[in-house]
C-alpha cells in the first residue's frame, strides 16, 4: 500500500544524522531493554546477543585476561635482562657472529653496557641496575631470550607485534581476543588501550579490528587525561532530556524492525547500534572504573605517581572489572617510540625510560599475586626489537631484529624461567628461537584458544592473528 504521510520518511542515516549529538542515545535501547523499561517487541527489535558476551574457549585456559606492557621504540635487551659479561671482554673488537648487524659506521665495535647487573632471586637472574624494581619479580618472571622478528624498522615492526603482519591491514590481538572470548563486563570494553600521551606509531592499528565487526575494537585512552568527562568526551547528550532520548530510540528502532524486515542482517548497522549502546553503558561504568582515588593510599605509594606507572593500577582496576586485554604502550616526553633514545644516549634514554616504568610494573605484579589474580593474567613486557650489542656513534645502538628480550609473568606460565638465548654477544637468537608468530600462538593458547582454529573469513579466505605461521612454546608454560 502507498505511504499516505505527506512528509518523507527519513532514512536512516538522516535520522543517525540528526541525532548524533548524544551517542549514548541509541545505546538507551539497550539499557532500557536490561531494566525492562520497554516493551517485549521494542527489546526485541533493539536486543539479541551481545558480541561481547562471554564465549567458550576452545580448550581449558591457563589465563583469562592479558595485561601488555608495550615498550615501543626497541629497548635494548643487553642493556636490560640479557646478561652478556663477553661484551665487555672483546670491547672496541667486531666478532663475525656480529657483521650481520650492518651499521652506518661498520668500524664500530662492541658496545660494553654501561649499566650494572646484579643476580637477584631464587633463579639467580641477572637484571641490570635500572630495573631494580622487576627484578625483585623475577621468580614470578619467565625470559624469552630468543624472540626474532622480519624487519628493523619501527612501524613495521610495531605493528608485527601488536598484529601479527607489517601493514595496517589486519586485526589487532586483542581484537582477535575479544572476538574469541568476549568479555566479563558488558559495561566496559573488552579491550582497552592506553599511553601516556603518545599512542604508539602506527596508533589506531595497534588496537584495532579491521575487517573483524566493530565490536571488537579496542578503545584508547590517553593516561595524561585521567579525568572521566575528558575520557568519555563526545559520549554524552548535552542538548535532550531522557524522555527526548527516549522518542528518538523508539523510532530508530521501528525504522530498523523495517529495515531487518527487508535484510538478514546489515552488519554496519548492527555494529553502529552496538557501540552506540556500550557508548551509553561506559557512561555509568567507566567513571568508577577510571577513580583511582577510590584505592587506598598504600596502594597508589605501592604504584608511584609517573604516568606509566598510573597505568598499571589502572590495568590491574580493568581487569578485575572483566576487561579482557589491555594494553599500555610506554611514551616519555610526547615521543611515540620512546625507547628509540638508545641511538644516541643509552645512559641517559633507558635510565630515565626504565625509572618511569620499574616501580609500576613490579608494583603491578605483586599487586596481582596479592590479590589472588596474577595466576589467571598474563603480563607481557617488551617491544617490538631489540639493540645490538654494537655502538652507534659513542653512547647508542642501532636496531637489532635478529634476537631480542620479550618476558611474560603469571597467566601460567614458568616463574623464575629462562627460554631460549642469544649469541654470546646479544647479537642474534640461537637457540629455541621464537618468532613473534609463535608468541602470539603461545598467548592463544594460554587463554584457551587454538591460534589454527582461531579464523574469520573475509575477502574469500580464512585469516588468523598468526597467518600461515606460528607454532606454540609449551617449553614455557607451567
Amino acid at each position: 500500500m502507498p505511504h499516505r504521510d505527506p512528509t518523507p520518511p527519513l532514512n536512516r542515516r538522516d535520522l543517525l544524522h540528526r541525532i548524533g549529538a548524544g551517542f549514548g542515545t541509541l545505546g538507551l535501547a539497550g539499557v532500557m531493554a536490561d531494566a525492562n523499561m520497554l516493551s517485549p517487541a521494542m527489546a526485541a527489535t533493539a536486543g539479541g546477543a551481545s558480541p561481547l558476551a562471554p564465549k567458550i574457549p576452545h580448550f581449558a585456559p591457563k589465563a583469562k585476561r592479558v595485561i601488555q606492557l608495550f615498550m615501543p621504540g626497541g629497548p635494548s635487551h643487553v642493556d636490560t635482562f640479557d646478561y652478556k659479561p663477553d661484551i665487555k671482554k672483546f670491547a672496541g673488537q667486531r666478532p663475525k657472529t656480529v657483521d650481520r648487524k650492518t651499521l652506518r659506521n661498520t668500524k664500530l665495535g662492541l658496545f660494553p653496557s654501561p649499566f650494572g647487573f646484579k643476580q637477584y632471586g631464587r633463579c639467580g637472574k641477572w637484571v641490570s641496575d635500572i630495573f631494580p624494581q622487576v627484578a625483585s619479580c623475577v621468580d614470578d618472571i619467565c625470559f624469552i631470550h630468543s624472540m626474532h622478528t622480519n624487519i628493523p624498522e619501527h612501524a613495521g615492526a610495531i605493528l608485527m607485534m601488536n598484529l601479527g603482519y607489517l601493514q595496517p591491514s589486519r586485526p589487532s590481538m586483542g581484537s582477535w581476543l575479544v572476538y574469541g572470548l568476549g568479555t566479563d563486563n558488558q559495561d566496559l570494553p573488552g579491550f582497552v588501550a592506553m599511553s601516556p600521551r603518545a599512542a604508539p606509531r602506527g596508533k589506531l592499528a595497534n588496537w584495532g579490528n579491521s575487517f573483524l565487526p566493530g565490536a571488537y575494537a579496542g578503545t584508547y585512552v590517553n593516561i595524561a587525561q585521567m579525568k572521566p568527562d575528558a575520557i568519555l568526551r563526545n559520549l554524552k547528550n548535552q542538548h535532550l532530556p531522557r524522555a527526548e532520548q527516549r522518542r528518538q530510540v523508539d523510532l530508530l528502532s521501528k525504522l530498523n524492525k523495517l529495515h531487518l524486515e527487508r535484510a538478514q542482517q546489515d552488519q554496519k548497522l548492527e555494529a553502529s547500534i552496538q557501540a552506540m549502546e556500550m557508548a551509553f553503558r561506559m557512561q555509568m561504568a567507566v567513571p568508577e572504573a577510571f577513580d583511582m582515588s577510590r584505592e587506598t593510599q598504600a596502594t597508589r605509594d605501592m604504584y608511584g605517581n609517573t604516568e606509566y606507572a598510573k597505568g598499571c593500577l589502572m590495568a590491574r582496576r580493568l581487569v578485575e572489572r572483566g576487561v579482557r586485554m589491555v594494553q599500555i604502550s610506554h611514551s616519555i616526553d610526547g615521543y611515540d617510540i620512546a625507547w628509540d633514545t638508545g641511538h644516541g644516549d643509552i645512559v641517559g634514554g633507558h635510565a630515565k625510560l626504565a625509572k618511569a616504568c620499574d616501580q609500576g610494573i613490579a608494583a603491578l605484579i605483586k599487586d596481582l599475586k596479592q590479590r589472588g589474580m596474577l595466576d589467571e593474567t598474563l603480563v607481557i613486557w617488551g617491544g617490538e626489537f631489540g639493540r645490538a650489542p654494537t655502538s652507534e656513534g659513542k653512547k647508542g645502538r642501532d636496531h637489532d631484529h635478529y634476537g631480542f628480550t620479550v618476558w611474560m609473568a603469571g597467566g601460567g606460565v614458568k616463574g623464575g624461567f629462562t627460554h631460549g638465548a642469544t649469541d654470546n654477544f646479544g647479537c642474534t637468537a640461537v637457540e629455541g628461537r621464537m618468532h613473534v608468530h609463535d608468541l602470539h600462538a603461545t598467548i592463544l593458547h594460554l587463554m584457551g584458544l587454538d591460534h589454527e582454529r582461531l579464523t574469520y573469513r573475509y575477502s574469500g579466505r580464512d585469516f588468523r592473528l598468526t597467518d600461515v605461521a606460528g607454532s606454540v612454546v609449551r617449553e614455557v608454560i607451567a
